[in-house]
């Protein structure tokens, strides 16, 4: 890594003598907390530029610009080949106790609904190749099970229409500042609605009755009719998630 959080401050005006604090968690990049008093920001420094299934940060910045208008995100600051900088805003962070609170679910439904209304990214998610490449990296397991995974995603619906996704809806990206925004648009791009649905669902083990709850505010009281579709993204889902940990992505 040639940059250092301070060589990217300097030349930013206000940031220079900004106080940085070291964040734990990035997998593919250096994290810290940037704090200029008033201010205070998030700054990704990465190792090399970013290829798929990421975005490129360039990319990235422009796709979570675009969110930020609509109040589904934070302000991008800086955005190069191999530095993110986004501003801080205080808020709750999601965990698994959230999504017990009906309340919850409805707005990120319709926070859901006007993502998927961005204009679209132009890159299409390749659930196909990421599960390739998954696979490769993986040097010992159940080779079946590998096999069943891919299989399940090659055979996986393909959407009729794609949107603009946010693609990695976990807990942990989600934060109420009160309303609700989403963090780490690293995966946005064009994909079937219904897989930032099946991510959400899946991904936290919700039950049938928050399934509803988040399927009838997003289709406005109609969701039970498409539940069905949603289980089928949902096994797309559980299937590419056990190959990125098996890979220890």
């Amino acid at each position: 890594m040639s940059e250092t959080p301070e060589s990217v401050l300097a030349d930013l005006p206000g940031w220079a003598n900004a106080t940085c604090r070291a964040l734990t968690g990035g997998l593919t990049n250096h994290t810290w907390l940037v704090d200029a008093g008033e201010r205070k920001a998030v700054l990704k420094i990465d190792e090399a530029p970013r290829s798929e299934p990421y975005n490129a940060r360039r990319t990235e910045a422009q796709i979570q610009t675009r969110a930020a208008a609509q109040g589904l995100a934070n302000r991008v600051l800086l955005a190069t080949d191999t530095v993110y900088m986004t501003e801080y805003v205080e808020g709750v962070v999601w965990s698994l106790d959230c999504l017990e609170e009906d309340a919850n679910i409805e707005q990120l439904a319709a926070a859901l609904r006007r993502l998927h209304a961005l204009p679209l990214t132009g890159r299409t998610f390749n659930a196909i190749g990421a599960a390739r490449d998954y696979a490769r990296r993986i040097k010992s397991g159940d080779e079946a099970k590998v096999r069943e995974c891919l299989q399940k995603i090659e055979n996986g619906p393909r959407p009729p229409n794609l949107c603009c996704c946010h693609n990695d809806l976990v807990v942990g990206n989600i934060i109420n500042t009160p309303e609700t925004r989403l963090l780490d648009w690293e995966y946005a791009c064009d994909n079937d609605p219904f897989f930032d649905l099946a991510t959400i669902a899946a991904h936290h083990a919700m039950t049938d009755a928050q399934i509803i709850t988040l399927l009838d505010a997003y289709f406005d009281g109609d969701g039970t009719r498409w539940r069905e579709q949603l289980d089928r993204q949902a096994d797309v889902y559980q299937a590419l998630l056990w190959l990125w940990e098996q890979a220890g992505s």
